[in-house]
């Protein structure tokens, strides 16, 4: 059948196939009122991923910058035996707060002054000069051991614990009670004339107990180094100028056919405490460091003209010895004279000793910060440091007799922070203990404004971090403690766009971690 279509008819048809080929819109809100486009702005960083094996990452300064605190006669902390807990925190974390400010890197601190702890040990009791008496704990209890490594370690401050071998008990330790260790262990402990008492350095008894005592702190706690200071056979004064009363050992020495001379024979008791020591820290952990302080003096005559007592005569101390063997990861002798001192001279004692450092082993001299002689001892302490630099290069440092010579010294202050210590410094690294690399960072970046958001993830075994900006053809870099994983930073420096970026961890041996070259486009 034919099928004709009227006008009105095509005119319809013609509408309707106008109206599908138009795009369909979305219809308007059920109030009527239609909203305004939303425009979303996402920024994404771009992959940091390109890594350049020989870009030209710029030195950064290293020096130890260490501090000893003594607990001994609370002589710097606690500065008294009967603060409460909290007091005692308190004085911490003041004074960790100046030695960030000042740019210090590390904490040597005292943690059994005589055969007693600063923390909670199963070999000695708690320590008289935390809380007034031999064996009482902190109130409320507190392990101030674990307190100052956690609080020197979040703020980028190594963390050495300082243990005197042989005392047994200090003269102004307080009563002498059941708790004490002259109790406990009589047979090897002897008393001397100024009221302290000594273990006999002979007695096989008393260098298991020091052994057990350094193997507990390195196994429970994360330090990073055990430091023995000079005391090892005590110096003559402290028995009257008589010799050390080791009869017993003595005579049993003998007679089992022993050939040495009693000089000679002490000194080698203390060598076989020392190489032990030592050995016993790597077999339980490679990355934890010994150190020791002993007097500055090895002997009269050596350098040629140098005068004074004898570390190796009336100490027993061959630390000669120790350093020519390695025995020791770093080396602290105590030169405590001003650089112009007749017969003491600081700069040959100082080159004498790194002449005799034929393993390579850290040189880092101690400083009498608390009371060199010198009518100006802020000038004088500045000269000991610039010194210490000629003469040792690179892998400089140096310790400091006492944190009292720096919190009651302002002038001291003023003259580290604007002059010798004015930018910090990552530790030396220990480069003859194997340890791990820690791996690249995840780093990423995101525009701000005029400045560019830094992030990285938290590294639990980093001690510092390290950040390198590029401007140009110019690096600056910043040293940061291991709490901060971000840094919000400048998009231009002097005109010049931020163009790299590279954050790098460093592990508590000094050595720096991968990384990645982030581009910033």
């Amino acid at each position: 059948m034919r099928f004709r279509l009227s006008f009105f008819q095509i005119l319809l048809l013609a509408v309707f196939v106008v109206s599908c080929a138009t795009k369909t819109k979305k219809s308007p809100s059920k109030s009527g009122i239609k909203k305004p486009a939303v425009k979303t702005e996402v920024n994404l960083p771009p992959k940091p991923v390109v890594k350049l094996d020989n870009i030209d990452l710029p030195e950064i300064k290293r020096e130890f910058r260490a501090v000893w605190i003594a607990s001994v006669a609370n002589i710097n902390w606690p500065s008294r035996n009967n603060l409460s807990a909290d007091q005692q925190k308190q004085e911490a974390v003041q004074l960790l707060d100046l030695l960030v400010s000042l740019n210090f890197n590390a904490v040597i601190l005292q943690v059994r002054p005589s055969a007693d702890a600063l923390y909670k040990s199963p070999h000695e009791p708690w320590s008289y000069f935390l809380t007034g008496q031999i064996g009482q704990a902190p109130y409320p209890e507190y392990d101030p051991l674990q307190f100052w490594i956690e609080e020197c370690h979040k703020r980028g401050l190594e963390f050495h614990a300082w243990l005197n071998p042989f005392r047994a008990h200090h003269s102004n330790g307080g009563q002498i009670t059941s708790e004490s260790m002259v109790k406990k262990s009589s047979d090897n402990i002897v008393k001397l004339k100024n009221g302290m008492y000594w273990f006999d350095p002979a007695d096989d008894r008393t260098q298991e107990q020091a052994s057990k005592v350094v193997k507990d702190i390195v196994s429970r706690y994360d330090v990073d180094g055990i430091h023995l200071d000079d005391y090892f056979y005590p110096y003559a004064e402290y028995n009257g100028g008589k010799d050390f009363p080791d009869y017993k050992t003595w005579s049993a020495y003998q007679n089992s056919g022993g050939t040495l001379s009693r000089a000679d024979w002490r000194r080698a008791n203390v060598n076989k405490f020392v190489k032990r020591i030592y050995d016993e820290i790597k077999a339980q952990k490679n990355d934890v460091k010994f150190g020791i302080s002993p007097f500055g003096i090895w002997k009269p005559g050596y350098p040629s003209g140098i005068k004074g007592s004898s570390q190796y005569d009336e100490l027993y101390a061959d630390a000669k010895l120790w350093l020519n063997q390695g025995w020791i990861d770093y080396f602290t002798p105590q030169l405590y004279w001003p650089i112009d001192s007749a017969g003491q001279s600081f700069p040959l004692l100082l080159q004498w000793w790194n002449d005799e450092n034929i393993k390579g082993r850290h040189l880092w001299p101690g400083l009498n910060t608390v009371a060199i002689k010198s009518s100006n001892r802020a000038i004088e302490i500045a000269r000991e440091i610039d010194v210490t630099r000629q003469i040792l290069k690179k892998n400089t440092g140096e310790v400091h007799w006492s944190i009292a010579g720096i919190t009651k010294n302002y002038a001291m202050q003023q003259e580290l922070k604007t002059n010798s210590y004015k930018e910090k410094a990552l530790i030396p690294e220990t480069t003859w203990l194997a340890s791990k690399e820690l791996p690249e960072l995840n780093v990423t970046w995101k525009k701000q404004s005029n400045n560019i958001s830094i992030n990285w993830n938290k590294q639990t075994e980093a001690l510092s971090y390290v950040i390198y900006l590029k401007y140009g053809n110019n690096w600056q870099t910043e040293i940061l403690s291991p709490e901060i994983i971000s840094k919000n930073v400048a998009s231009e420096s002097n005109g010049k766009k931020l163009s790299t970026i590279v954050v790098r961890s460093m592990n508590k041996l000094g050595k720096l971690g991968g990384y990645k070259v982030v581009l910033v486009n």
